[in-house]
């Protein structure tokens, strides 16, 4: 079973960067962006956080924590976000537990091989932890723009 626009996220902590545990119930009180994406160091996935990466100073003063997630291990994550210069903290989801929570593993091919990887997907959760958006299938080009218009636009309370 899958997460639903509306529902709210159950609380999960998973390693992260930096050190940290990612800890969704700590983080009540914010809007939280996760992206999901299938492989550190690969070239749509370092576009992608570029992309996120340069808009991040408005994205929290929107008062929003972005995060980004794939399988690798902390020890790939911690050596992609140095590298890249990455100011936010990226989730190992080793386990695949978030993966199935948000439901974004798919049959893929790659050189007519068929294998089980993540489509690149954005979530958007709420300051009171409920999913709000989503998008799937994601092409890399604009959408950390089109993720922070979304937020933009949502009435300030």
């Amino acid at each position: 079973m899958s997460l639903t626009i509306g529902q709210l996220v159950p609380p999960f902590k998973a390693p992260a960067t930096s050190n940290i545990e990612f800890n969704l119930d700590q983080l009540k009180g914010q809007f939280i962006v996760l992206y999901f994406y299938p492989k550190d160091a690969t070239p749509g996935c370092t576009t992608e956080g570029h992309d996120f990466n340069a808009l991040l100073s408005e994205f929290e003063q929107l008062n929003c924590k972005i995060f980004g997630i794939s399988r690798d291990t902390i020890k790939k994550h911690e050596s992609f976000k140095a590298k890249q210069g990455y100011n936010f903290e990226l989730i190992s989801d080793e386990s695949e537990a978030l993966c199935q929570l948000f439901d974004v593993i798919r049959l893929k091919k790659l050189y007519g091989k068929e294998y089980l990887g993540i489509d690149r997907s954005t979530f958007v959760i709420s300051p009171e932890g409920m999913l709000m958006q989503e998008w799937r299938a994601v092409k890399v080009d604009q959408h950390a723009q089109l993720v922070l218009d979304y937020l933009s636009q949502l009435p300030t309370s």
